[in-house]
């Protein structure tokens, strides 16, 4: 039997989350009083973040490389910076180029703690919301394992024709050894500079990259950025996969649902759509829908994210997923070809570790 999964909060402690997260969030935006008194603690973190790399220079902690090119998209803040769709962009960009990605992710907050493939139809409780989504989306083989190596062995050992590897996240599993980094920025940037829990720096920046994908200011240091801009589809997506034009939503008062990172920025595209959200309901990242009960005007239209969606549509299958899309920068694409032909000709030159 499956271990029991991350219980959603009840009204009161999801209050307090999302308190404490916006205190957060706020701090890291400044070097103000609050950050300066967290400082030592990033200092600590900073010291075991560095010792944890000095191990894999060292070989007393090693990677493990696959018979095939490995893409990984990541980032160094923490919170949501729009990884997920940047890893749906490839993918597909890929697909369109002739190649036959596979990806791999940890399966952020599933009930389930096993090595498995992840299927259109497969439940998110099961294996986290994004990997669901990617696996629907983009219709490529998708692997969840706590450790990527695993998920990356079995899914090439189960399609043994891919040819390339995209790993959701993981730019901190150095485990898995990478042919090509990508780190992906919000409009926040790198803040205010600092690394957890005094910024939202997972690790010191710059780092060397490939290339960084901002959607706010240009980050520092040396790797090739390029701009991307997020807004959403025209048209939401019901649950059996039919499409609605939100033109026609413009004049009904809709409730909104997010749990993502930033619910308050998916709840604004909706209203520079032209919508009118009567109720918002702001989620924690990653929660699950399943006892959440719907006390609010029933029988307003409920409009959510895509992610959410792959949880909401089991409840309330009446619900309008609105996609999230990107414009990236052409050259980035052109970059990624280029370094990804470098990485499958090293590939095949070099035998495996």
């Amino acid at each position: 039997m499956a271990a029991a999964g991350p219980q959603p909060p009840s009204s009161h402690t999801q209050t307090a989350i999302s308190s404490t997260a916006s205190t957060l969030h706020a701090a890291w935006k400044r070097r103000g009083p609050l950050a300066w008194m967290l400082w030592p603690l990033s200092c600590l973190y900073r010291a075991a973040v560095a010792a944890r790399k000095l191990l894999y220079r060292a070989g007393v902690l090693r990677s493990e490389r696959m018979a095939v090119p490995v893409i990984v998209v990541g980032n160094v803040i923490a919170g949501g910076a729009g990884k997920t769709p940047v890893t749906q962009a490839i993918v597909r960009h890929l697909v369109a180029q002739g190649w036959r990605p596979g990806v791999v992710s940890r399966g952020y907050g599933r009930s389930t703690d096993d090595c498995r493939e992840v299927h259109a139809d497969s439940s998110a409780a099961e294996v986290g919301d994004e990997p669901a989504l990617i696996a629907r989306s983009t219709g490529v083989p998708v692997f969840v394992a706590r450790q990527r190596t695993q998920a990356a062995r079995a899914l090439l050992a189960r399609h043994s024709r891919t040819d390339v590897i995209v790993c959701d996240d993981g730019l901190q599993h150095l485990a898995l050894a990478r042919d090509i980094e990508v780190c992906v920025f919000n409009d926040d940037g790198v803040g205010n500079g600092f690394l957890l829990p005094a910024g939202p720096l997972r690790e010191p920046w710059p780092r060397p990259v490939d290339c960084a994908l901002y959607a706010g200011q240009v980050p520092g240091g040396t790797a090739h950025a390029f701009a991307l801009t997020r807004s959403l589809a025209a048209d939401a997506i019901r649950a059996d996969g039919s499409t609605m034009p939100l033109a026609q939503l413009r004049h009904h008062p809709l409730h909104a649902v997010a749990a993502i990172a930033r619910p308050q920025e998916f709840f604004a595209m909706l209203r520079a759509k032209g919508l009118t959200l009567q109720h918002t309901s702001a989620f924690p990242d990653h929660y699950d829908f399943d006892s959440w009960q719907r006390n609010e005007i029933h029988g307003m239209p409920l409009i959510c994210t895509e992610k959410d969606a792959t949880k909401l549509w089991q409840s309330h299958p009446q619900a309008l997923a609105v996609p999230l899309q990107l414009e990236i920068d052409s050259a980035f694409f052109s970059l990624l070809d280029d370094r990804l032909r470098s990485a499958t000709h090293r590939s095949l030159s070099s035998p495996s570790d």
